[in-house]
């Protein structure tokens, strides 16, 4: 079994050790302190030294364990031991490997100084009072500063011997900020106005150290940042570089660690702290490029992506990184591709964090609540929406496309939707957001942010949810067929619909049927198959009429016109044109437990489907014979006319 010491005085030491403790080899961890073996996690095969060691006790270490490799990943100012661990292994023959923490980048609004004593010197010449977060070490180091006990501040680990040290120094001790990182950007700048800060004093501890957090906090909270800079580094390795040595020398499988978040609306005030941390702690951050810019903190990999299928190619294709990020727009469970991405990271460890909906977001700054509210996306979706807002009194949409607000409400008002309300969110949760709200009539000739959500509101929404339209609700003629409102109800329960069905209407007439099933499969599709021209023509008005978008009308006779078209789930039949066994023939070959209603009139007719539910040998089947009276005027009477008896067959061949 291949044998690793890591001496992990930092985060990516830490992450080393437990990336090390989780492949079958033995790992001997060396912190300085007990405090430090708390930051580590428990593994059968990891032994942990916690205390200072000598050079001597190294090397004696070194002997007893016979190591394969030492890795050096100790804080970059921490030279003394970086040295005596370089002589330990080089008297033991132990080959020597430094993990390097990357260095910041140079900032204009920061004063850099090459050591303590510089950074003395500077503030000594300044005013206003200091924020240390350079450690309990050296803090002795800082006393020479001009009005040290007034104008320290000391932020310390909370240990006693850091205590003891901060008292050594003289620091008072409401100056004493004993606390554990690591601290976000929002911590810094509370600390820094909590104390009056005008400078804050740092070593260069790079991204993992937390190094960007106080560079944006120090310019939020209007503070001057001394970095003090870093002794000479040996050559050495970088944490994705290092851990892609170990894994080539060793045979080591690494596991991507992914974590998909939802960073809200899109400012980083408004996502949650869990999501500012994993971005904040995160190796290679992946998403649109608008968000990724919105997000990515400086020292992080970028990669722009946004179809499920490119996101996890990357990921599987990039194992140098051990931390991915994915940014997902608003939440990860709301009109996300966050649903599609998840099957494709099955051989990752993933974690998902949701993040703050647009609908929540806008909702609140109306003032409103969101329970009744229908979620609907037509960004990037071939959706019509108009139906739902005919029978919602509040409808929520996220609409896309250039000017895709703009052309939402001029189809509103084209549809006689004009009066509705209109809540339009634009740049949600920025400095420059915008909400304007207004009927669709009013806006209709306003340009808007491609990417806008909004409130609809219609107070005269209709929400009946049953069918059975009134006859004269459909444009017909005399010699276009139809099946009126009774019989088509009873029709409509026996094929017993479900919301994502996909149904045939052979024979549609003028598409009363075909309607009604439209509007009620929502999320399904329909096919009316009509063969006369003049029907054909009634039934597309009707279809513009109702803005049924998932009916599809199809010319010609079945069943040759149905060859092509999708297995049907449900059908009905209200005309055959002689070929009633051939119709139900495809139904079945396309779909063996297909659900299919079929009405008769003529004797004839009822012969032919009889001799079909024979022929067939239905799992189901069933027939009932239906008689309707309708009133009629007479004087000042009203007199009941029969109309002409109608069967009615609804056959199955298994269950749905």
């Amino acid at each position: 079994m291949y044998k690793i010491c890591v001496f992990a005085g930092t985060t990516e030491g830490r992450e080393l050790v437990e990336f090390l403790a989780s492949q079958n080899i033995s790992v001997t961890a060396c912190v300085a302190t007990e405090y430090g073996q708390t930051l580590l996690s428990p593994a059968d095969n990891l032994t942990i030294s916690a205390k200072r060691l000598t050079e001597p006790e190294m090397v004696d270490m070194l002997l007893k364990s016979c190591f394969d490799v030492v890795v050096d990943a100790t804080h970059p100012y921490a030279s003394m031991v970086t040295e005596n661990i370089v002589a330990a292994c080089a008297e033991t023959g132990t080959e020597y490997l430094r993990l390097l923490r990357s260095g910041a980048a140079a900032t204009e609004d920061a004063v850099f100084v090459s050591d303590i004593a510089g950074a003395v010197e500077y503030l000594n010449t300044a005013d206003g009072n200091i924020l240390l977060t350079t450690g309990s070490k050296e803090l002795i180091k800082f006393v020479s500063i001009r009005d040290f006990e007034n104008r320290i501040f000391a932020r310390v680990l909370p240990m006693e011997e850091s205590l003891r040290l901060c008292q050594e120094a003289g620091v008072k001790n409401a100056h004493i900020l004993a606390m554990q990182g690591p601290f976000s950007e929002e911590m810094n700048v509370a600390m820094l106005k909590s104390v009056d800060a005008k400078y804050m004093v740092t070593k260069d501890s790079g991204s993992k150290g937390g190094f960007d957090e106080k560079i944006a906090a120090a310019r939020e909270a209007g503070a001057k940042l001394v970095v003090i800079g870093r002794p000479p580094q040996k050559d050495g390795l970088d944490y994705h570089d290092t851990v892609a040595l170990l894994c080539q020398r060793f045979g080591f499988i690494r596991k991507s660690q992914v974590t998909v978040v939802g960073i809200g609306p899109g400012s980083k005030k408004a996502m949650t702290d869990e999501v500012r941390d994993a971005l904040s702690q995160a190796d290679c951050i992946i998403g649109a490029k608008r968000m990724v810019e919105a997000v990515a903190g400086g020292h992080q990999t970028v990669h722009h992506a946004i179809a499920p299928e490119a996101i996890a190619g990357f990921i599987r294709e990039h194992r140098e990184h051990s931390r991915f990020v994915v940014a997902m727009s608003g939440d990860v469970g709301f009109f996300s591709g966050t649903k599609k991405l998840l099957p494709m990271l099955e051989n990752c460890d993933v974690t998902v964090l949701p993040g703050l909906s647009s609908l929540v977001y806008l909702c609140a700054r109306l003032g409103t609540s969101y329970e009744d509210v229908l979620p609907i996306s037509i960004h990037g979706r071939d959706n019509d929406i108009i139906p739902d807002i005919r029978r919602n009194k509040r409808v929520f949409a996220l609409v896309g496309g250039e000017n895709g607000m703009g052309n939402l409400c001029r189809e509103l008002t084209a549809a006689g939707l004009g009066f509705v309300k209109i809540s339009v969110g634009e740049k949600l949760s920025y400095p420059d957001e915008q909400i304007t709200v207004g009927t669709a009539e009013d806006l209709q000739k306003r340009v808007f942010q491609s990417l806008s959500v909004a409130l609809i509101e219609n107070e005269n929404a209709n929400p009946v949810v049953t069918h059975g339209l009134p006859d004269d609700a459909f444009d017909r003629t005399e010699t276009v067929p139809m099946t009126k409102s009774e019989v088509r109800c009873v029709c409509l329960s026996k094929l017993a619909l479900t919301e994502k069905a996909v149904a045939w209407d052979v024979g549609a007439g003028t598409g009363s049927v075909a309607i009604e099933m439209a509007l009620q499969v929502r999320k399904g599709a329909v096919y009316a198959i009509e063969r006369k021209d003049a029907a054909v023509e009634i039934l597309q008005e009707n279809v513009r009429k109702f803005r049924t978008s998932n009916l599809t009308v199809v010319p010609g006779i079945a069943p040759e016109a149905c060859a092509t078209l999708p297995a049907p789930t449900h059908a009905f039949i209200g005309g055959s044109s002689g070929n009633m066994k051939e119709i139900i023939g495809l139904l079945l070959q396309k779909n063996p437990n297909v659900r299919i209603v079929a009405t008769a009139i003529a004797l004839e007719s009822v012969g032919e489907l009889t001799e079909c539910m024979k022929h067939f040998r239905f799992d189901y089947a069933e027939v009932i014979s239906m008689t309707v009276a309708r009133n009629r005027k007479a004087g000042s009477y009203n007199l009941m006319t029969g109309q002409n008896p109608i069967y009615i067959f609804t056959m199955q061949g298994g269950k749905l």
